[in-house]
This record gives structure tokens, sequence and C-alpha cells, in this order.
């Protein structure tokens, strides 16, 4: 288990993460500490804590509308391989029909060439 110190909201926290997880946990680490930071720019002093907690609902808040957003894609990539298949199972369907057609039609064919052949 690794540990980490980062800086949020100007006061320093010292965090386990697993190994190789260190810079990713900075990363996140420091966007917590830009958001608290935008959000003390528009609201000014109103509380660390407040601050702090505005900062995460906000962050939650747009993660709440990825998953949502991730859920209707993966709706629409469902749909699309529904379709696919679909298409594929009508596609596959015509071509044996055409080719059910090209050899009955090559039959006649050759029935009529016999014929013309045996009236000659």
């Amino acid at each position: 288990m690794a540990h980490v110190n980062v800086t949020i909201g100007g006061r320093p926290y010292r965090m386990a993460c697993d190994d190789g997880q260190e810079e990713h946990l900075k990363g996140l680490a420091a966007a917590v500490d830009s958001r608290i930071a935008e959000m003390r720019t528009n609201f000014g002093e109103i509380g660390d804590q407040r601050l702090t907690v505005m900062a995460s609902i906000s962050i939650l808040d747009e993660a709440s509308d990825l998953r949502q957003k991730i859920a209707a894609l993966e709706a629409d990539v469902a749909a699309l391989k529904a379709e696919k298949a679909s298409v594929e199972t009508t596609g596959a369907s015509w071509a044996q029909s055409l080719a059910d057609a090209l050899d009955d039609s090559a039959g006649r064919i050759e029935r009529l060439a016999k014929q013309i052949a045996a009236t000659k």
C-alpha cells in the first residue's frame, strides 16, 4: 500500500492508495483542489467545509450526468448491435432466396436449352 501527500483546499492530507496509483490519486486530489478554488472564486470565503461540500456535490453531479450519458450510449450500442444482427439475418435470408432463385432459373435455362437442342 502506497501513501501520497496531497493538498486540497489549502490543507495537506496523507492518503493511502494501491501501489502504482500514486499519480492518479494526486491528479484526483488536484482536480478536487481546483474545484474548491473555483468555488472560492465564485462564492468567496463562505467556509472551507461549505466549499468542500459544494465542490463534492458539483463533482458528483457531473459524474451522475456522465453515468446517464454512458447508459444512453450503451443502450444505443445495444440497439445498433441488435439492428446489425437483424440486418445480417435479413441479408443472409435475401442471399439464400437469391441463390435459390438463381438455381431455379439455371435449372429452367438448362431444361429449355435441352428442349431447343432436341427440336433441332
